[in-house]
């Protein structure tokens, strides 16, 4: 070792500044007295009184080295719960115990490095320390911090375990995808455009249901309430801001109300790019301003998700086969299983089975996985459709394992046990989705799938328009209009079916069920050129189809509904 370097183990607490780029854009001698304050009265005396050494100071973040990891962390949490009520001012803070090298008047080391990574993890106001900081300190002190999961940090070889403080566990997040896989949602406060002081609280509400409801999809991140509303009132600039709460979208808009009415805008936002992925305007009549409120975090929120899927889907579609990490995987198979055909679903299979190879606890993967299984075993793309249908069940309770609060993979369950005809646990299952997630148009889709299968085509309804309107222009529309177009070939209303699979086929010439059912309703009306001329297109689809063909077989329960299904293809042509 050189003349004046030293090396040792330390506790290396890393802090930094929330935006301070941007507090000193906005006020620079405000923001530098604020920091002056907060060295001197709060945080230098904090350092002392536990034994830590500033080690580094950034001007907007400092380096602490401490003998111990209790010290360490004891000291951030004393920082941080003082300053939760600053005005200006809020910290992240990571804490890692390894080795730390001084040389040339600069630190250098794992302890460094590994801190500097976790303190980039926590949320404003936050901590993040590595497990084997936690392994150094007491049960009390060490049950304040939440499992954070394995994390992969930029530029350290081997992930980290770490552990919250302020920061919501992973166990109540989607298991197995890693923070850094996921995107992540920042939404900020709505403005209030209005003049009216009184209008924050409409605002702040909306704001508030947004985040509250977005927080339920498990396919992204949410910022924290008391993370976003930390920029109200400011003149952020939106990629400081993402970068501040690594967010990959912003959601940001206004509310401006006039007499009796009221003018919202939204706006979804790639925060990498700056550009805009949906933009939408809403005028309203303020009769009842909580129904106001309900609808329209109910509209955002149905643009808002499937904005940011798609978005997520063209990025991992533009990415190189060999640079693609779990959640790319996980996207690519979505834009597969959405293509509705043999081909696409076995590639999404393929690229499903590699996620769950890399990471076996991938909740979001192996629920996609029983979709995929599903739609072999729907429209005979296997060898043996019973196998396909276990398949789909193996998944889909592999994903329940994993977390029985994953909306989505309690959809799944339920899709199987329909298709497996056990009407009751499939209904079961959807609507525990449904109170999981009220705004997944899946689960409420599916319902109306089961119940009208299973002879209750009037309940079904509601529940397909439901699905309808929460996500419109939602690749499952297919399902929702075949799934009406059910509703009316059950109660003998044909025409009104046809109007339906009309629809229907607009949406995906490719599918199936639509030239069966309208092969079924022609002939019963009597058409009997339309009904062969669908019958013919359904055999394009279906090679070799017969009507003891198990790709024929749906989950009705009474038989006269199955049976009116297999005569009106037999007297459109279809042989046994």
């Amino acid at each position: 070792m050189s003349e004046g370097t030293q090396r040792r183990l330390a506790a290396i607490l890393a802090a930094d500044v929330v935006g301070y780029s941007r507090l000193m854009g906005e006020d620079e001698a405000g923001t530098l007295a604020a920091l002056r304050q907060l060295r001197s009265e709060l945080f230098a005396p904090t350092v002392q009184s536990h034994g830590g050494t500033v080690i580094k100071d950034m001007g907007d973040g400092w380096l602490v080295a401490f003998d111990s990891a209790a010290d360490a962390v004891t000291c951030a949490v004393a920082v941080q719960e003082t300053l939760a009520d600053h005005e200006t001012i809020k910290l992240r803070v990571g804490v890692h115990v390894g080795d730390v090298t001084h040389a040339d008047k600069d630190v250098f080391g794992d302890g460094v490095n590994i801190a500097a990574r976790l303190q980039d993890l926590a949320e404003p106001g936050a901590i993040v320390i590595s497990d084997t900081s936690r392994r150094s300190i007491d049960g009390k002190l060490a049950g304040s911090f939440n499992d954070l999961g394995r994390q992969k940090l930029k530029n350290i070889t081997d992930p980290v375990t770490a552990y919250g403080w302020g920061m919501i566990a992973a166990s109540t997040k989607p298991t197995g995808l890693e923070f850094s896989d996921k995107p992540a949602i920042a939404v900020l406060p709505f403005d209030n455009m209005s003049g009216d002081a009184e209008q924050d609280y409409f605002a702040d509400g909306i704001t508030e249901d947004i985040i509250t409801v977005l927080s339920k999809f498990q396919t992204f991140n949410v910022s924290a309430r008391n993370s976003t509303f930390a920029y109200k009132g400011t003149s952020t600039d939106i990629k400081q801001m993402a970068r501040d709460l690594r967010a990959n979208y912003v959601v940001e808009g206004s509310v401006r109300k006039g007499g009796e009415r009221v003018r919202i805008t939204a706006q979804l936002i790639d925060a990498e790019s700056g550009n805009h992925v949906w933009a939408e305007r809403y005028d309203r009549e303020l009769e009842d301003i909580f129904a106001v409120q309900d609808e329209i975090t109910e509209r955002i929120v149905a643009a808002v998700a499937p904005g940011v899927l798609a978005a997520e889907i063209r990025r991992a579609q533009k990415k190189d086969a060999n640079d693609l990490d779990t959640w790319d995987a996980i996207m690519r198979a979505r834009w597969h299983l959405m293509r509705f055909s043999a081909t696409d679903s076995a590639e999404a299979k393929r690229l499903l089975s590699w996620a769950n190879e890399r990471d076996p606890n991938n909740v979001v993967a192996w629920s996609d996985l029983a979709w995929c299984h599903l739609f072999d075993f729907s429209f005979g793309w296997c060898d043996s459709v019973p196998a396909a249908l276990e398949h789909a069940s193996q998944a889909a309770e592999r994903a329940i394992a994993l977390d029985r609060g994953d909306a989505r993979a309690q959809t799944a369950r339920g899709i199987v046990a329909l298709f497996a005809e056990r009407h009751e646990e499939a209904a079961k299952s959807l609507e525990m989705a449904i109170e999981l997630n009220g705004s997944d148009p899946l689960a409420r889709g599916y319902l109306g799938l089961t119940l009208v299968f299973g002879g209750h085509g009037a309940a079904a309804c509601s529940h397909f328009q439901d699905a309808m309107r929460l996500s419109p222009r939602d690749h499952f529309m297919i399902i929702w209009l075949i799934g009406s177009a059910f509703v009316s070939f059950a109660q003998e209303n044909f025409d009104e079916a046809i109007e339906w699979l009309l629809k229907a086929r607009q949406e995906n010439p490719k599918f199936p069920d639509v030239y069966a059912l309208l092969a079924a309703s022609n002939a019963f009306l009597g058409n009997t050129s339309e009904a062969r001329l669908a019958l013919k297109e359904l055999l394009r689809i279906m090679p070799g189809l017969t009507a003891r063909d198990p790709r024929l077989v749906r989950p009705f329960k009474q038989t006269v509904d199955r049976d009116r299904f297999l005569d009106g293809l037999r007297k459109a042509g279809l042989g046994s």
